[in-house]
């Protein structure tokens, strides 16, 4: 009987889950099953009944549990005892610009918080990194990707301007406007199309290179600019967020590795966390 395999039945029976354990223990969902399989094994027992939401512990699971954590216990004393200090979990993780400094932080101390003893290091996207946080369509053939937020952009215009008081904006309300031009974005290239085909000039006031700088050019009164639905966005004093009706100016951000690393531990710990963060929206509190 091996220690390991206690130790993943102690997350399974703690967590009621098999891949909630998986993502605990930073290994695989199969990992764990083969443990518990070999443990009833050697046993001669069954731990654990599946149902819909996950599983149940048997009677003789609930024999084993104290047992079990009595030996984890033990065992991680006997390692701190001898031991200098933990070991770092080195992370490589690429970060593309114009994230959202509120949600990226959010989701920083989220990975920090599940993953113990992590050593952070922030780099570019295409530098070498163990995991990237991208845009849907910056994914490479090689690697696969956990969606996290969906970025809706709407349009900002200065709270005093008449148009701010406007539900939904329509192609024909960017007649003369004043913009906040952004460079790179897709969606104002696929804005600046629409108005195109609709004979609409694009009139550029100023041209800037980030989300940040966009927004407090608006609430300055500078110009009109296409932002995304963050949250800090939208509480923004000063201007007012209106969605323009019948164009799809929608993109996808997330999780993207090595698609031949998906079962390394620490991607998998990542794919869980990433794969509950794109449910949850942080807390404000600015």
């Amino acid at each position: 009987m091996e220690l390991r395999s206690l130790k993943y039945f102690q997350a399974v029976y703690e967590l009621g889950s098999l891949s909630a354990a998986a993502r605990a223990c930073f290994i695989s969902q199969p990992s764990i099953t083969s443990a518990i399989q070999q443990l009833e094994s050697t046993l001669n027992i069954s731990l654990f009944v599946r149902h819909a939401r996950g599983v149940l512990p048997t009677p003789a699971a609930d024999k084993l549990y104290p047992l079990a954590k009595e030996m984890s216990d033990n065992a991680k004393s006997i390692s701190h005892l001898f031991s200098d200090g933990p070991k770092a979990v080195p992370l490589r993780l690429g970060i593309m610009r114009s994230l959202g400094a509120q949600r990226m932080s959010f989701l920083l101390k989220n990975i920090s918080e599940k993953i113990n003893n992590l050593e952070i290091t922030l780099v570019e996207p295409e530098e070498p990194c163990d995991a990237r946080v991208v845009l849907a369509q910056s994914v490479a053939s090689n690697e696969s990707f956990v969606p996290i937020w969906q970025d809706n952009y709407q349009l900002a215009v200065p709270q005093h301007w008449s148009i701010a008081k406007k539900s939904m904006i329509e192609i024909s309300d960017l007649e003369g406007i004043p913009f906040i031009s952004r460079a790179p974005c897709d969606a104002l290239n696929k804005l600046t199309d629409v108005m195109g085909n609709a004979s609409i000039r694009f009139q550029p006031r100023a041209n800037i290179k980030t989300i940040e700088y966009a927004w407090q050019l608006v609430c300055a009164g500078i110009g009109a600019a296409l932002l995304p639905d963050w949250q800090e966005i939208i509480d923004a004093e000063g201007l007012a967020l209106i969605p323009i009706k019948n164009i799809d100016l929608i993109k996808h951000i997330g999780l993207a590795f090595k698609t031949n690393k998906e079962e390394q531990p620490l991607i998998v710990a990542l794919k869980g966390i990433c794969a509950t963060t794109n449910t949850k929206r942080p807390s404000i509190n600015i």
